[in-house]
């Protein structure tokens, strides 16, 4: 059997994948099994921050694995102490709990609202207040936080604990708040799978206040907006806000799996010894590769990010066959005229690979995607979305 044969046979039928198999790559390039390249727009959905097989990336995790690659948190290690310092000194929180992915770090965070709220309101106060249209993972409490019923459906009963409100209605967020006795609201600066779809300013200060009035805890969760997706090294950066916490995931470890969910003073030591716990969170190698992927989204890094975001937004908004153009940073959401799917299908055969988020087109670039590569790709972008709007 080949590849597409095994994969159909023995792994579980949960991922509708595009009908490619990839086999290299190298920075925003990927190679498929039959020798053709494509430029990546996805980044293993905005994973490879600095693209495929980058090479200080690569030193920085063999040269780990040469020393030791597990220990359990059982023993200190220096990978995992300093990615914790660099984390907290570019944030402001105070205290790191790592562990695997993106709905793990959610995970602890609403452990460490929930926890925090028991022990200053007591035990019967519990709810946190979360936007329509958000995703926060697909664990049974994260999806109960996420404010998409379709991903609901068959899973029930979910988490209790969880209500949610429109986004951008601080009417409805406070009301929520006062009526449900609610502990937070955990909120996506940019609602990723729920359309690229960036909160507006005020509503986001709005959350701020509201925090001062009632004394509710803010989680910011920047599994995909985080580590310079938005052209700020956190997506809430762009709005001039400080969560009491803040997760992130994705493209904090370059292309190995890493969660971290960043508490700030109120809830810095809601945690003891005992009360949480992952075997693999805080993997040296997997700190080692984050930590060099963090040390290298410097101001330059991230004023080119703005600079690129600029560009395709220029590029494509009003272009033939484009409906809206919306996302921050080099998280951008294109909504077309023509079939999603389609395009993305004709973008694969001209030699671009980019992504979905309900009725739109995702990009989601390397960050540092040469602009004679992201230039090409907008090209046949352009070309794709008015090519497919005339079937329409």
């Amino acid at each position: 059997m080949n590849t597409f044969e095994k994969d159909g046979q023995y792994i579980a039928h949960t991922y509708a994948r595009f009908p490619l198999q990839i086999v290299s790559g190298k920075g925003s390039l990927l190679t498929d099994a039959d020798g053709k390249e494509y430029i990546d727009l996805g980044t293993g959905i905005a994973v490879n921050t600095f693209g495929t097989a980058d090479g200080e990336w690569i030193d920085a995790v063999t040269d780990q694995l040469k020393k030791f690659s597990h220990t359990s948190n059982l023993f200190y290690s220096s990978p995992c102490a300093d990615l914790a310092e660099e984390l907290c000194r570019r944030t402001g929180m105070k205290k790191v709990f790592f562990s695997n992915s993106g709905a793990e770090a959610n995970e602890c965070a609403i452990k460490a609202a929930r926890g925090y709220a028991a022990q200053k309101w007591g035990k019967d106060r519990y709810t946190i207040i979360t936007l329509n249209n958000s995703f926060h993972g697909r664990t049974i409490t994260t999806l109960a936080a996420t404010g998409q019923e379709i991903f609901h459906k068959d899973f029930n009963p979910l988490t209790p604990g969880f209500i949610s409100v429109p986004a951008n209605d601080i009417e409805a967020v406070k009301n929520a708040v006062l009526e449900h006795n609610a502990i937070a609201v955990m909120f996506e600066t940019v609602q990723g799978e729920g359309g690229v779809l960036p909160l507006e300013e005020s509503f986001v200060k709005g959350l701020a206040q509201l925090r001062e009035e009632t004394g509710i805890l803010l989680i910011a969760d920047e599994v995909q907006t985080g580590n310079g997706r938005t052209g700020r090294l956190y997506g809430y950066m762009n709005f001039g806000v400080i969560p009491d916490i803040v997760t992130t995931a994705k493209g904090l470890g370059g292309g190995l799996p890493i969660g971290a969910t960043l508490l700030g003073d109120a809830v810095e030591n809601v945690y003891q010894p005992g009360s949480h716990g992952s075997t693999f969170g805080g993997n040296p190698v997997a700190c080692a590769g984050a930590l060099n992927i963090i040390n290298r989204i410097d101001d330059n890094l991230l004023s080119d990010v703005r600079k690129k975001s600029q560009y395709i937004f220029e590029s494509l908004t009003d272009a033939s066959g484009v409906k809206s153009v919306s996302g921050l940073g080099l998280m951008i959401g294109i909504e077309p005229v023509g079939d999603v799917k389609q395009i993305l299908a004709k973008c694969r055969e001209k030699g671009v690979i980019a992504l979905s988020a309900k009725n739109k087109v995702r990009l989601l670039p390397p960050l540092n995607i040469p602009m004679n590569l992201l230039e090409q790709a907008v090209g046949v972008l352009k070309d794709v979305f008015a090519e497919c709007a005339k079937g329409e």
